[in-house]
């Protein structure tokens, strides 16, 4: 009993922290909460597109490889079914072969120009599904830091009035709306360099696949051209494993 007695003691002794950071957000009232929710929601959906730009684009990534496989078949067509469906290379293919059923009805030029035009059409479309997202990093990684720079504004401003009411910068008066303003910058800063970090990373992948997408469709290009004649060099198929050798049949006596 003694000992629950200055355990209780001691405890209603130790000194309450009242600068952390929930007492800030009270403190700061509304203005704080919603600087906090405003950059929680860019925070959060700087990360879902992040991780769902990366997937789709190596998804992207992984499908090339059956490229291979695709320029062996005797025609587009038919090379077009070993591309997987609604896949960004299948949408280049059966866009120019679209493109190439028309070109009867147009004299040389002409033909040249529409599957031309035809094919980078393709191009700019899966180009800009796949940058979809992106802006919304380039705002974040721009106005997070000021919307934290608002929070931190109101702090000081809160911090000034404190002085003034008490009429010294005691530190019991300040250190909260100051402690305040400081949370606001470091959480301004903490989403905005993410965002950076993820829009420059996804860019450079963009830029990746933009280049494939960009020799894929040249080289569909000039295979309708010169109806079906001109192919891009291809690495030589593996060579088939040879078969092993049968076990030789038991000798009768």
């Amino acid at each position: 009993m003694f000992i629950q007695t200055l355990a209780a003691a001691a405890t209603d002794a130790a000194p309450q922290n009242k600068f952390g950071f929930v007492e800030a957000l009270q403190a700061g009232g509304f203005i704080s909460y919603a600087t906090v929710v405003i950059l929680g929601i860019m925070s959060f959906g700087s990360f879902f597109i992040l991780f769902t730009k990366f997937f789709e684009q190596q998804k992207i990534l992984g499908q090339y490889k059956s490229i291979a496989g695709f320029w062996r078949a005797a025609s587009l067509k038919e090379g077009a079914t070993k591309l997987e469906k609604n896949s960004a290379w299948r949408q280049v293919v059966d866009d120019g072969i679209a493109a190439d059923e028309q070109v009867s009805k147009m004299d040389a030029t002409e033909a040249h120009d529409w599957l031309h035009g035809s094919l980078a059409r393709s191009e700019a479309t899966i180009n800009a599904k796949l940058a979809g997202g992106l802006p919304f990093l380039a705002t974040v990684g721009a106005t997070a830091p000021f919307i934290g720079l608002f929070g931190t504004v109101v702090g000081i401003y809160r911090a000034l009035i404190a002085i003034g009411l008490a009429g010294s910068a005691s530190i019991d008066k300040v250190a909260g709306p100051v402690g305040e303003a400081l949370i606001m910058t470091a959480l301004g800063l903490l989403v905005a360099v993410p965002a950076v970090l993820a829009y420059n990373y996804l860019q450079s992948r963009n830029k990746r696949v933009a280049e494939l997408l960009t020799g894929f469709s040249t080289d569909v290009l000039a295979n309708l051209a010169s109806k079906g004649v001109v192919k891009p060099a291809l690495p030589a198929a593996p060579a088939a494993k040879p078969a092993a050798p049968a076990a030789a049949a038991p000798v009768k006596k």
